[in-house]
């Protein structure tokens, strides 16, 4: 291979150019869940001093999404990455969240099934054993809307709580199919059934949410209190989040070697670093020689690098790559960050379905494209 070329800038070396300063503002940005690489997007805007050019010394919190709305709505924390379901639920008892933002472009969730199933519709899980992490949160919103867009209902199956610990219970057989976010489990899955550890499994069919219902996933969220007061504040902290998404998108290979810094464990063997090196030098090269390239050129060049780097690196240890790979999937667009007033009336709609809103909302009031800087 090649020999490296890309050199990373250590955060270090980004406070002592100039980023941040003693006149930064320090701000608290809360993430649910856990460093997982599938934040690339927040560690890239970091460590590439997005948020430095803004004045701002950022720091991520980590924590339950409840608890992370609750913050927001004090205005104890002014922003963090938030579902819109959770929005719409926390507005209807009262708590100012304003959604600014929508990272995720396609709601992230679908229902994944083994190839020899017989389950490759909706309408094929009628009767059949169906595992989910619990009647909560986005698997549960997501399976809620898919069903009803094709004229069910969770009777009409037999829904089965398992915990987060689908690839196990499709493996063993304890479920039919499962719901999942399937920019993960599904590959999880597939990379076991290639190794021969997944029982009889021999590969899977997904059934994504997006391709019936369009609902508003992820994105930041923010409170009325700082929108009226400092609105600079939010779109600086927009401006920086959507450059890192950019590169993350255009370069993946890059964020994936700047995530280990935030991420313990990233698989991350002699060989693998070295050719994430080489096709991030590449990509960069290419980026800057092809300012105006299609995305489906950037597309086709992603799906080319996981190639490259499987060509001396194991399934395992480019599984994680590989998620960060098709997680882009669900976050790239034309025009990033757009969230539509169709898309939050659906949202809206399901979780009057589920009984967790009685009333409608102005959803107008919910979320706002206001301060999404232009298109490059």
């Amino acid at each position: 291979m090649k020999s490296a070329r890309l050199i990373l800038v250590p955060l270090i070396a980004l406070l002592t150019m100039g980023g941040v300063t003693a006149q930064s503002t320090d701000l608290t940005f809360f993430l649910t869940f856990v460093p997982n690489i599938q934040f690339a997007p927040l560690y890239v805007a970091i460590e590439k001093g997005y948020f430095a050019d803004e004045g701002i010394n950022l720091v991520i919190e980590h924590g339950d999404e409840p608890l992370g709305v609750d913050l927001i709505a004090a205005n104890q924390r002014q922003f963090g990455m938030v579902s819109g379901e959770q929005v719409i639920t926390a507005r209807a008892n009262g708590r100012p969240v304003v959604f600014v933002y929508e990272w995720f472009q396609a709601y992230p969730v679908g229902i994944v099934a083994p190839v020899d199933s017989g389950i490759t519709t909706v309408e094929d899980l009628r009767g059949r054993v169906v595992g989910i992490p619990g009647r909560f949160g986005a698997s549960y919103s997501g399976m809620t809307a898919l069903l009803s867009a094709n004229n069910m209902t969770e009777q009409d199956i037999q829904l089965e709580e398992i915990g987060f610990n689908a690839p196990e219970a499709v493996c063993v057989g304890r479920v039919e199919a499962s719901v999942v976010y399937s920019n993960n489990e599904p590959l999880q899955i597939e990379n076991r059934a290639a190794a021969g550890d997944c029982g009889t499994v021999t590969g899977v069919t997904v059934i994504p949410v997006a391709d019936a219902a369009d609902m508003v996933s992820n994105g930041i969220v923010t409170n009325e209190e700082t929108i009226t007061n400092n609105p600079e504040l939010v779109a600086a902290v927009v401006r920086a989040f959507d450059q890192g998404l950019r590169d993350t998108i255009n370069n993946p290979a890059e964020a994936y070697l700047i995530s280990t810094a935030y991420v313990e464990n990233l698989p991350m063997s002699y060989d693998l670093r070295l050719g994430l090196e080489n096709v991030s030098a590449d990509q960069a090269e290419w980026l800057l020689a092809t300012p105006d390239a299609a995305r489906a050129d950037i597309t086709a060049r992603r799906v080319d690098a996981l190639v490259t780097l499987a060509e001396r690196s194991s399934a395992d240890e480019l599984i994680q790559f590989a998620i960060l790979l098709e997680t882009i999937e669900y976050w790239d667009a034309d025009e990033l960050g757009v969230s539509t007033l169709d898309s939050w009336q659906v949202t809206q709609a399901t979780l009057m379905q589920m009984g967790y809103l009685s009333t409608p909302l102005d959803l107008e009031a919910a979320f706002t494209n206001a301060f999404l800087p232009e298109n490059p």
